[in-house]
């Protein structure tokens, strides 16, 4: 159904003429009117079913609160610069270059930028699209074309035209198919910009938890140069009572055995942090030959017992970025449904084309106006289920996003109860490895000076030595694990980030309908900035010594 009305001659009118033509008129007017209110109450007609987050019975409080204990409801959780609580500064001028130019997080900014002009194309088409033409022509024509009458030929052979027309459609959007399609993505822009949030969070653990790995691989250094110089006097001692006949050499080789494994544990421990220093210098947008962290020379680790506030297990779903992507991604399933109804119903849409047209350049006549207004009404009348199968889908996507929301909360509970049982289990450990590390220093000083007064044989001594080394190194792989799970806490509370920060539905529009400046990068929203950091071309990592405290300079 297409109803036009195009341009005609105007007639005289009667007196009688003029009386039908006003009461015609009353009575458009009248029409216009109820079809005006008509149309509004179809614009109002949302087809897509209301919505609400599903709601849980959450547990009062965490199993494993050990050393964290349960918040109030009040108390502050983490804050979003929470590798502070370390007293790091190394880390801390780590965590901001990492912030500054990583590519990763840079990308995960542009996706987001990107899900925003999706919304604004879906809802542009709730304005009318408006063309403009200009088409100019001059044509010759062939005297030898068939059916040519030689006695016009000479007003036949050249043809001139010349037209400016401007046209205009609009579809009104009765069935708020479009406006739900458009909520639908500005839902799924929000949970792109959660995802932003996801990926800065997770880069931040990882490039925390790599540095305190390769502070406890610093740590297990200093205990290998340590043994290593004990050994390498056990060495000389074992010689000194060889060449005094008061030894075996069995007890040399034994000692020498002794010195070469550590040696060799101590070059295997060397490449593994070579290895965690490659990976951080990726993060920071480094090629690895121009990074280097100074090593700490001490056989402990300084970071200490951070106690981290969990909060309340109701307050979980506001602070996870995830279960954040996962409700709006809900959300954005509900407005499906409402665009797959839509489907069900006719679209119309209206449109109008007028402008100029002559054979010269006498275009600003009347007489050379054209113009066209058209209506149009669609309505498929058998497609073989697609439309019932496409609603049936939706409603199955709505489901399907219900429980994968249910599956992240779920998961989120349990990150949460496996940090807190992490954190208090690995302090009790590193408290009983201490005391295993202390009973295996005294047996090596016992059995060494035993087996240098001639009362004990070296194997005992050797056996006590190998003991305390193994302690040591646990002790700092106890001591790494404790800093590293109160980490993945952090991580697990959503480190600082809050459902408060997500752009806002207005937030969403990276600029109006009539904005021509500006459109290269959109302004930041809420901490997501996608302009790149001047510093993204240079690898060679000369900039990083001089933006991070002491201990991390280039490589000699």
């Amino acid at each position: 159904m297409k109803p036009e009305c195009s341009q005609s001659s105007p007639l005289q009118s009667s007196p009688s003429a003029t009386a039908s033509s006003r009461r015609n008129r009353s009575r458009w007017r009248i029409t216009t009117a109820l079809a005006g209110v008509f149309f509004i109450g179809l614009a109002s007609c949302d087809l897509s079913p209301e919505y609400h987050p599903q709601k849980f019975l959450y547990p009062e409080g965490w199993e494993g609160k050990g050393l964290m204990g349960n918040a109030q409801p009040a108390d502050g959780v983490v804050r979003s610069d929470w590798w502070t609580m370390f007293n790091d500064p190394i880390l801390d001028g780590l965590e901001k270059r990492m912030l500054a130019v990583n590519p990763d997080l840079q990308a995960a900014a542009e996706a987001f930028t990107q899900a925003r002009d999706v919304a604004r194309e879906t809802e542009s088409r709730l304005y009318p699209q408006v063309t403009g033409a200009a088409h100019m022509s001059d044509n010759k024509g062939s005297l030898g074309r068939l059916y040519n009458n030689p006695a016009t030929s000479s007003s036949l052979v050249y043809e001139s035209n010349q037209a400016y027309s401007g046209a205009a459609t609009w579809e009104p959007d009765f069935w708020n198919s479009i406006r739900n399609t458009t909520r639908m993505q500005k839902n799924l822009a929000q949970a792109s910009a959660g995802q932003y949030a996801l990926a800065r969070l997770s880069l931040e653990a990882e490039l925390a938890s790599d540095y305190i790995a390769l502070r406890g691989l610093d740590a297990q250094n200093a205990v290998y140069d340590d043994s290593i110089r004990y050994f390498r006097a056990a060495v000389e001692i074992t010689e000194l009572r060889q060449a005094g006949s008061i030894g075996a050499g069995l007890d040399v080789s034994r000692a020498e055995t002794q010195l070469y494994s550590a040696q060799a544990g101590k070059s295997n421990l060397i490449a593994r942090r070579n290895v965690m220093e490659h990976a951080i210098a990726v993060l920071l947008n480094t090629a690895p030959a121009g990074f280097h962290i100074a090593p700490v020379k001490d056989v402990k680790m300084h970071f200490g017992v951070v106690k981290i506030n969990a909060g309340l297990p109701a307050s979980l779903l506001e602070r996870r970025p995830d279960i954040a992507i996962a409700e709006r991604q809900m959300a954005a399933s509900a407005r499906a449904i409402g665009v797959s109804r839509a489907a069900f119903y006719p679209h119309i849409t209206f449109s109008a084309e007028g402008g100029f047209e002559d054979g010269g350049f006498d275009l600003a006549s009347i007489s050379r106006a054209f113009w066209k207004i058209a209506v149009q009404a669609v309505e498929p009348a058998f497609t073989g289920g697609l439309r019932r199968a496409a609603l049936q889908r939706s409603w199955s996507q709505y489901r399907s996003m219900v429980d994968n929301y249910r599956s992240v909360v779920l998961s989120a509970f349990q990150d949460v109860e496996d940090g807190l049982t992490q954190t208090r289990q690995f302090k009790i450990a590193q408290d009983q490895q201490q005391k295993a590390v202390d009973a295996a220093l005294r047996t090596q000083s016992m059995t060494m000076a035993l087996y240098t007064g001639g009362l004990s044989n070296y194997l005992d001594a050797l056996v006590a030595q190998q003991d305390a080394l193994q302690a040591r190194l646990a002790e700092v792989e106890v001591q790494t694990a404790q800093v590293q799970s109160s980490v993945r806490l952090v991580r697990a509370l959503g480190g600082g980030w809050s459902a408060s920060d997500l752009p806002g539905i207005k937030q969403i529009d990276p600029f109006g309908p009539l904005q021509y400046k500006g459109l290269r990068t959109p302004k930041p929203v809420n901490g997501i900035d996608s302009h790149a950091s001047p510093l993204d071309n240079d690898l060679r990592g000369d900039q990083v010594s001089a933006n991070v405290p002491q201990g991390l300079t280039g490589r000699p």
